[in-house]
């Protein structure tokens, strides 16, 4: 029979520095088992901010799906800046060529709703052009 599922929580933590705290134990789970599995998980990830939906269910036991890191967070370490710029539309904060944006776009293929990389390449270059970042080549 299968396991009663007691709660979903859609949570982000920096790669390989899950600890317990607040926001896991809204979750419902043994909190130092997950760290240990999602700091194991993510070891090869290190300075990346990773999106993980956790399934808890009622014995208390968990299923969780790593997700691929957001694209503002991709942007900014492609551009080399610390955040978007205040006001996109008068403010450059950083520019990123358009490999970069290629790059990025195949990388996040599995979580965007996209059906080619043309298609992700424009919702990355949307998110750009939303922070402030210039891609060179337009």
């Amino acid at each position: 029979m299968a396991k009663k599922v007691a709660k979903v929580c859609k949570l982000q933590f920096e790669a390989g520095g899950a600890r317990p705290g607040p926001a896991l134990a809204s979750a419902g789970i043994n909190m130092p088992q997950f760290c240990t599995a999602f700091n194991d998980a993510t070891k090869d990830r290190k300075g990346d901010i990773v999106p993980v939906i956790i399934t808890a269910y009622e014995d208390k036991s968990f299923d969780f799906v790593l997700k691929t890191s957001p694209v503002p967070s991709l942007l900014k370490k492609a551009a080399k800046v610390s955040k978007g710029a205040g006001n996109p539309k008068t403010t450059v904060a950083g520019t990123i060529t358009k490999t970069q944006l290629r790059e990025i776009a195949e990388y996040k293929m599995p979580d965007l709703n996209a059906n080619d990389v043309e298609a992700a390449m424009r919702i990355v270059e949307g998110t750009a052009r939303n922070m402030g970042i210039k891609v060179e080549g337009e």
